[in-house]
């Protein structure tokens, strides 16, 4: 179920490590938690952090977190999702649960009438060359965290612009609304995205 409020990056990571120890202990099954958060910029722990561009000059705080890949933003009309999953039930395959999450996002996309895809060699949901979902995993314990970040409606996309988004020269980035060329709401996708999400133990 999507979070109510707009909940901070700082936040998402105490849930996220909550819910990781709750696997880990047996006493919760996997989880998705979806949200939106406050504008935040991320990067992973990166020694090129180029991404940023002037990290200094950005209009929103950086974090560095603790999963894959270079800057993104996050922040009011892009749902986020952290699904919380015991790998070890799931083969202990990153690549193959990168490429599930990409499936569950496609799948909700043409739900929505919007023909999303990949691309080949980049990781995310794409239509066509313009960037819809971005993707940035870690594990614990072989217990997922991190996870995706779909852009809804059009007021996410413009903090794009101040940073090279994963680290792609020249992408453009879209949002399933200007994609649908109709109003869908984050929750509206978040319900479509919970339905088709493959939870092994409900929490």
């Amino acid at each position: 179920m999507l979070e109510n409020a707009l909940i901070s990056y700082a936040a998402g990571l105490a849930l996220q490590e909550a819910a990781v120890q709750r696997v880990l202990d047996g006493s919760s099954g996997d989880q998705l938690i979806l949200l939106e958060h406050e504008p935040v910029y991320t990067i992973g722990r990166l020694r090129d952090q180029s991404s940023l561009r002037q990290a200094s000059a950005l209009p929103y705080p950086v974090v560095e977190t603790n999963r894959g890949g270079q800057a993104t933003y996050h922040g009011p009309g892009q749902l986020v999702g952290y699904p919380i999953l015991d790998l070890r039930q799931r083969g202990q395959d990153l690549h193959a649960h990168l490429r599930m999450i990409e499936d569950v996002l496609i799948a909700a996309c043409q739900a929505f009438g919007v023909d999303a895809g990949r691309r080949d060699q980049l990781t995310g949901v794409w239509v066509e060359d313009r960037k819809m979902a971005s993707i940035g995993v870690g594990v614990k314990k072989w217990i997922s965290m991190h996870g995706f970040a779909i852009n809804i409606t059009r007021e996410c996309l413009a903090p794009f612009a101040a940073i090279t988004p994963c680290g792609i020269d020249g992408v453009t980035m879209t949002c399933l609304s200007d994609e649908a060329q109709r109003a869908i709401s984050v929750a509206e996708f978040a319900a479509s995205v919970e339905e088709i999400f493959p939870l092994k133990t409900k929490a």
